[in-house]
């Protein structure tokens, strides 16, 4: 692989591994760049804290760790500042005045909840019910409208165990969306090595009809998993069939 976005770090409290392990890893595997894309902070309105992502009060460890990095490794291989984040409407203007304050340069859309984390549903989660996949396609339609992501990680995501032709009609809606936007989908090596509900086969035939472009993400939350030449192989064999992105313009 060229290029990984998908990095987690241990501030999310389900990664292991300390940051400069994971650059190692990757100098080893021969990527040339990497961005960290750890499961964005963000700055609710009451004293939530989640289990799931660091604190807003860590992102300037965060950040400092990468730029300390990014200079000691920067002969080396390139090093880029991103989060992976949900698109919640509400929660976005302090999550930008949050952002404001460091040198950020992408996100990448997982949208792992369908609103605030602490009581809503959890895509991951196995449902039949046809408002919980609408509802998913159009929030993230609504948040790549925006133009705040790089692109879209794990798109399979939602775990829909209802009517396969209701599937295909809400992702075909998505997947025409994306490919108006030339805006590519992610090829999760980390739900393809551990067998999770995505990537998903029939996403992947759908994709592959619209026309869309792929990416490869390791979705990474240990550093041995960006030394996974099987992980990319299988990766690979996924994505046939569409245009495989190295890189993106960032």
């Amino acid at each position: 692989m060229f290029a990984n976005y998908h990095t987690h770090t241990t501030r999310c409290l389900h990664a292991v591994g300390e940051d400069k392990e994971y650059v190692e890893a990757a100098i080893k595997a021969g990527i040339k760049v990497l961005g960290f894309s750890d499961h964005c902070p963000w700055v609710y309105p009451d004293d939530y804290v989640s289990g799931f992502r660091m604190t807003a009060q860590e992102t300037e460890d965060y950040v400092d760790s990468l730029l300390r990095l990014r200079k000691e490794y920067e002969s080396d291989i390139r090093i880029l500042i991103g989060f992976e984040a949900e698109y919640i409407s509400d929660l976005v203007d302090a999550q930008d005045e949050l952002f404001a304050q460091y040198p950020v340069d992408y996100l990448i859309l997982g949208q792992h909840f369908l609103g605030h984390e602490q009581d809503s549903v959890y895509t991951g989660a196995p449902t039949t019910d046809l408002a919980c996949l609408t509802r998913y396609v159009d929030t993230v339609i609504e948040g790549m409208k925006t133009g705040r992501y790089l692109y879209l990680a794990h798109p399979d995501v939602i775990n829909y165990k209802g009517d396969e032709t209701l599937y295909r009609q809400e992702m075909t809606r998505l997947c025409e969306f994306l490919k108006e936007a030339d805006s590519p989908v992610e090829i999760n090596m980390l739900g393809a090595v551990e067998g999770r509900n995505y990537p998903n086969d029939t996403f992947l035939e759908i994709a592959r009809e619209v026309g869309l472009k792929a990416i490869i993400g390791v979705d990474a939350h240990a550093p041995e998993q960006l030394t996974n030449p099987e992980g990319e192989r299988l990766c690979e064999k996924l994505a046939e069939g569409m245009e495989l992105l190295k890189e993106m313009p960032i």
